[in-house]
């Protein structure tokens, strides 16, 4: 049995945008790092292969859907389960603390008022614990923070290991 050739992505519609009732649509998770390329071959949920052409711009965000050319196919775009650290403390100063110094080693973050997540990495978890907050793992979609000079979304992340 042959293949169905690949889906072709070329546009962008915000998540109010989407498919009005129960008309069919591919879901497409990607990791935070992800969806920040806008070019490339990607594989839906269900195992189909897409190609983005996207326009430049800011990065995909979460429930965003993707056009194809043709207008026949419709793609929503969800943030896929990463390996993060969940990061707690019961003082809300340390939890601040926390995020100010990973923030200068430009670690990307999602934010929350009682926790902080960012992608799994021993040895901000050893610097984490030794600071006196409480560090776990876990499997979820990850949805950090974009940086001060970037667009709508998370566009640049890297991790230094000191």
């Amino acid at each position: 049995m042959e293949q169905p050739a690949a889906v072709v992505l070329v546009e962008r519609l915000p998540a109010a945008e989407g498919p009005a009732g129960a008309q069919a649509c591919l879901n497409l998770p990607l990791a935070a790092d992800q969806r920040t390329s806008l070019r490339g071959h990607r594989r839906s949920a269900c195992g189909r292969d897409l190609v983005l052409q996207l326009p430049r711009a800011a990065a995909l965000q979460p429930g965003e859907w993707l056009r194809s050319a043709d207008g026949s196919v419709l793609v929503r775009v969800e943030a896929a389960a990463e390996p993060v650290m969940e990061v707690r403390s019961g003082d809300p100063l340390a939890l601040l603390q926390a995020a100010y110094h990973l923030g200068n080693r430009h670690v990307a973050m999602e934010l929350h008022a009682d926790r902080l997540l960012l992608l799994q990495d021993s040895v901000l978890a050893d610097l984490l614990r030794q600071r006196g907050l409480q560090v776990s793992l876990h499997t979820l979609p990850f949805q950090p923070e974009a940086g001060a000079y970037e667009g709508s979304g998370p566009q640049h992340s890297h991790h230094h290991h000191h």
